[in-house]
């Protein structure tokens, strides 16, 4: 009897130990956006038999609207404004979407054939309409960020007349050709620095002669681990995408238990996403060699996620009624977020140039 009693002793301790591990690790939430802003609403509207999950933040409700197109495809936009609060919500009423499949908007049954770069246009122009009617705005502004960026350029390219601006925040360029560029400069960094053990495994990957090397490679931890040891990847702070983006995203309060979970089931569905596949042979300077409406640059000066110098010459050559480049120093692959002061100072010029700008 008492064997067994210290049994039940040991087994009650073990189960009230991973609850708490589970406790710190996945922490109870509703679900429920922090206070802070005059307007933190979180909803979902449903396009053509799908719930897509919408975060909406406002200092001023008087303020124009921003549509942000997140990075990934996956990774919801609100988690980088979550760790990384930006000073977009002064200027602008945001609303960050998660992708249909993705976040907010995931859902198992969701068909990755179906996932194409038409599928998530009609979903921006869907959410557009919905923004432009709620908030009584003849035309709002529209944000990338990497991934994002495809979807908002080509948003741009055939829908202008719903658009003030577009906001290319690491323009996604010619990503096969950006890829290159990384692995030259990072393989070149380890050299360097006399590191051959990662020298060597940049080396296992003939990425310029295989097709199926240099898939596995922009697939692997290696490209992952290098960019963020080396500060050119998603944050030039961002040592490692497990402690600093990963297990943050567990303890998202802005996002229930089942709804964090969700995040990275959305992130490997995704990797089999028409989309997916399709932005990563898109190349900017064939497609879309000239846009009708504004277009302002945001690139970090060590961004080789998208190759700041290809941000570069994207911008020097397309076409549009008026473009700048804004260059952030010390920065990678969200400078947005990374500088609010900085992007504080160009918001409050682009506001009056753009508003005041001859149609």
């Amino acid at each position: 009897m008492a064997d067994h009693k210290k049994k039940m002793i040991h087994i009650f301790i073990s189960i009230m130990l991973i609850i708490t591990i589970l406790f710190i690790i996945l922490p109870p939430s509703f679900g429920r956006l922090p206070a802070g802003h005059i307007l933190s609403e979180k909803t979902q509207l449903e396009i053509d038999g799908a719930d897509i999950g919408l975060i909406l933040l406002s200092d001023n409700m008087d303020a124009p609207v921003l549509l942000v197109c997140g990075g990934g495809p996956g990774i919801p936009q609100y988690l980088m404004e979550s760790l990384y609060p930006s000073v977009l919500p002064e200027f602008f009423t945001v609303c960050y979407f998660d992708y249909r499949g993705t976040g907010l908007s995931f859902n198992k049954n969701t068909d990755p054939g179906e996932m194409t770069t038409d599928r998530y246009i009609e979903d921006t122009l869907y959410v557009t309409e919905y923004l432009k009617e709620r908030f009584d705005q003849e035309k709002i502004y529209i944000m990338g960020h990497s991934f994002g960026t495809y979807i908002a350029l080509n948003t741009v390219d055939r829908h202008p007349e719903n658009y003030t601006a577009y906001l290319a925040m690491s323009q996604n360029c010619d990503q096969h050709r950006s890829e290159l560029m990384a692995y030259d400069y990072m393989r070149a960094r380890y050299e360097e620095a006399g590191d051959s053990s990662m020298v060597a495994k940049f080396d296992e990957y003939n990425i310029r002669e295989s097709e199926e090397d240099y898939r596995k490679y922009t697939n692997s931890g290696l490209r992952d681990k290098a960019m963020h040891s080396l500060g050119v990847g998603t944050t030039s702070d961002m040592d490692n995408v497990i402690t600093d983006l990963f297990f943050p995203s567990l303890r998202l309060a802005a996002y229930t238990p089942l709804e964090r979970i969700n995040i990275w089931r959305g992130k490997a569905a995704s990797g089999s996403f028409a989309v997916h596949n399709e932005s990563r042979s898109f190349n900017a300077f064939e497609a879309v060699p000239e846009v009708e409406i504004p277009i302002y640059f945001f690139a970090g000066e060590n961004d080789m996620t998208c190759c700041t110098s290809l941000q570069k010459e994207y911008f020097e050559a397309v076409k549009a009624p008026l473009k700048e480049f804004f260059l952030y120093e010390g920065c990678a692959h969200s400078p947005i977020y990374e500088d609010g002061e900085k992007t504080r100072g160009i918001l409050e010029v682009i506001g009056e140039v753009t508003e005041n700008r001859p149609r």
